[in-house]
């Protein structure tokens, strides 16, 4: 099954572009021309419109996209309660909110036939889905593909954050690969099915409850930079036309639902509009940064934004930290010593970052650190003295791919998330070590 979906991924193609009016059919013809819902939609098919916002949205902000499908999505038994596993929703309160740092190593390799949606692992997050604000942190790890089975969140937009083993992703749109180094993204209400490219991945999920995630504006740095719209790719439509049990389970109001249909719900020949899957590859993020001095706050970083009621305060924010030059003179170039408003949640990819070395168990490929609103953080002892008695020449940045979700809101985190055999219990001692140097 591995060795197939590989095949699968090699020969993919996509569309160009965030937010576009995309428009995809996999049988000629089967897009209609100048209205979007005929008296007969062309070859037999249904017409139906999926709206990731409400109808009165601003034309900007609007997401929806139409879809001619072999049969109606209404065309379902009905739904039951399905066991929850280790998936846990806002709002978050099997635990007391924690000011401590905390640091959590990689996630251990799950039981042999664990999918995608099984290997689904909540650390924390806030808000209330129900009413459609804040996020939640999840992990995964699988080791086997979702067969006959395929997934939905009405709750929330899911952004995948591989770190070990590419995925093929195979949505209502079409298909992705997403691989270590590319985030991928799910709408809200989108059913896809995941299947690992290699024996074992694993990797970071962020669900976003509120506003769809969306380019930050670029203000003063002008027209272009950070992520650029043309990098973001969509699928082609490829439709499953297959009668045969097939489990849907759709993830609502924070449990999950489960519903054995006839036939593959993934069985949409055409589509068009802008409420749809992506991949972007992080590794082309234009980096833009200080030529002069100090160290830019990290919000020049941001890749995606899910803004909130108040401008420039964002429900969540995904920042990247890619490889990059530091020039800047008298300047400690690591990230500073730092007090936030804001909640951090921080993820390694590949490599180190360079902030963030000491402690037994360290900050690893697959683990992560959350540090709550106003939790003082920084530079651990041993990247400290190194960088403040570092001779001052271009530097390069190219051993680590790190993120951050960052909230405006404290993560709470699942009582499994403080209890687990990866919680590092020795954090706070990476930065014991800091000496007093001060001389009046």
């Amino acid at each position: 099954m591995t060795e197939q979906a590989r095949k699968t991924a090699e020969g993919l193609t996509y569309l160009s572009g965030f937010g576009n009016e995309h428009s995809s059919e996999a049988v000629p013809g089967a897009l209609p021309l100048g209205r979007n819902s005929p008296q007969r939609a062309p070859l037999g098919l249904y017409a139906e419109q999926l709206s990731g916002s409400a109808f009165t949205e601003p034309r900007a902000h609007n997401r929806r996209s139409w879809l001619y499908r072999i049969r109606p999505s209404a065309a379902h038994p009905r739904f039951v309660r399905a066991d929850n596993g280790s998936l846990r929703t806002a709002p978050f309160s099997e635990a007391e909110p924690d000011p401590n740092r905390l640091r959590w190593g990689p996630l251990p390799e799950p039981p042999e036939g664990t999918d995608f949606l099984a290997g689904l692992w909540t650390l924390g997050g806030n808000g209330d889905a129900a009413q459609r604000s804040g996020m939640a942190v999840h992990l995964y790890a699988a080791n086997a593909a979702m067969r006959d089975r395929v997934f939905s969140d009405a709750d929330g937009e899911l952004l995948i954050v591989p770190e070990h083993g590419g995925l093929l992703l195979r949505t209502e749109f079409g298909l992705l690969r997403a691989e270590p180094g590319h985030v991928a993204l799910i709408p809200r209400g989108v059913r896809f099915r995941v299947e690992p490219l290699e024996e074992y991945a694993r990797g970071y999920v962020c669900e976003n409850y509120g506003a769809p995630f969306r380019l930050p504006d670029l203000g003063p740095i002008g027209a272009n930079g950070l992520a650029n719209a043309r990098d973001f790719l969509a699928p082609t439509a490829a439709y499953e036309d297959e009668d045969r049990p097939v489990e849907v389970v759709n993830k609502f109001c924070g449990n999950l639902w489960k519903a054995t249909y006839d036939h593959s719900p993934l069985d949409v020949v055409a589509w068009h509009g802008n409420h749809v899957p992506y991949v972007y590859d992080l590794r082309r993020f234009n980096v833009l940064g200080s030529i002069s001095y100090d160290h830019p706050d990290p919000s020049i970083f941001t890749v995606l934004t899910s803004p909130s009621d108040t401008p420039g305060l964002a429900g969540v924010d995904f920042v990247v930290f890619a490889p990059r030059w530091l020039v800047g003179e008298d300047t400690f170039r690591p990230p500073y010593f730092h007090r936030n408003v804001m909640s951090e949640y921080m993820g390694l990819i590949e490599g180190a970052y360079d902030a963030k070395t000491g402690g037994e168990g360290g900050f690893v490929p697959g683990g992560g650190s959350l540090h709550n609103m106003m939790s003082a953080h920084g530079p651990d002892q041993e990247t400290f003295d190194k960088a403040s008695a570092a001779e001052l020449r271009p530097q390069k940045i190219d051993d680590g791919l790190a993120f951050m979700f960052e909230t405006r809101w404290p993560v709470v985190p699942t009582a499994q998330a403080l209890a687990g055999s990866h919680l590092q219990a020795d954090y706070d001692s990476v930065w014991q070590g800091l000496e007093r140097h001060f001389r009046a």
